[in-house]
């Protein structure tokens, strides 16, 4: 498997997004003008929109909470996995949808904290939208506030499921972990959950739409 060590952001289009202001907004192409600077923020924009017809109502990203590193982009990608593979770079906080021609999506995520991670090569077995979580004993153990939960907390957006779930699976058995759906843009690039890779709603939904189940993925 050959994968990339390090992230190009000439490769990978649509630019960065931040707050507008009299500074040059990073993570752009390099020479790109402030109109074109201006109007891939309104990309950015529109893509991490309010989804108000969602089930539950999912605000519109606060932009200036992520770093631009970690929107989502489409771009080159090197590798030998078969389009339509999902590559999560633990080190570099991005998961990639790989597609035909060396091209991938990617988009960014906030990983497992040291000691709660997983790797490996799995499928993506099911998918739920706006699942109900079921905390594991030994996080109950571990926090026994979540006692009440024991048998499931109820979709909600204070779900730490979010929007959507999907179910990593390993030679038929269920690995506990799940890509899943976060409000919490502050977190992307980081590691912070108990080994789940969470995503922006927004990203979750697209990553979720274009994924059927059985979707190969791999975790580094």
């Amino acid at each position: 498997m050959k994968l990339p060590t390090t992230l190009s952001r000439r490769k990978f289009f649509v630019g960065a997004a931040c707050a507008i202001t009299g500074a040059a907004l990073p993570g752009f192409a390099l020479g790109a003008t402030r109109q074109q600077q201006i109007d891939e923020m309104q990309k950015y924009q529109e893509m991490y929109q309010a989804l108000p017809n969602e089930k539950f109502h999912i605000p519109a990203v606060d932009l200036t909470q992520i770093d631009a590193a970690y929107l989502r982009r489409f771009g080159e990608y090197q590798t030998t996995e078969l389009p339509g593979t999902v590559v999560v770079d633990t080190a570099q906080r991005v998961l990639f949808l790989t597609l035909p021609g060396g091209n991938a999506i990617r988009y960014g995520v906030g990983i497992g904290r040291a000691g709660f991670a997983w790797s490996g090569r799995a499928l993506i077995h099911h998918k739920r939208e706006w699942p109900t979580w079921t905390p594991p004993s030994e996080m109950i153990a571990r926090q026994p506030e979540l006692e009440e939960w024991r048998n499931g907390m109820p979709p909600s957006l204070e779900n730490p499921l979010g929007a959507r779930a999907l179910y990593i699976y390993q030679n038929g058995r269920d690995t506990l972990y799940r890509l899943h759906g976060t409000a919490d843009a502050q977190t992307i690039g980081h590691a912070v959950s108990s080994g789940c890779v969470r995503l922006l709603h927004q990203d979750v939904i697209d990553l979720y739409n274009r994924v059927p189940d059985s979707t190969p993925i791999i975790v580094i």
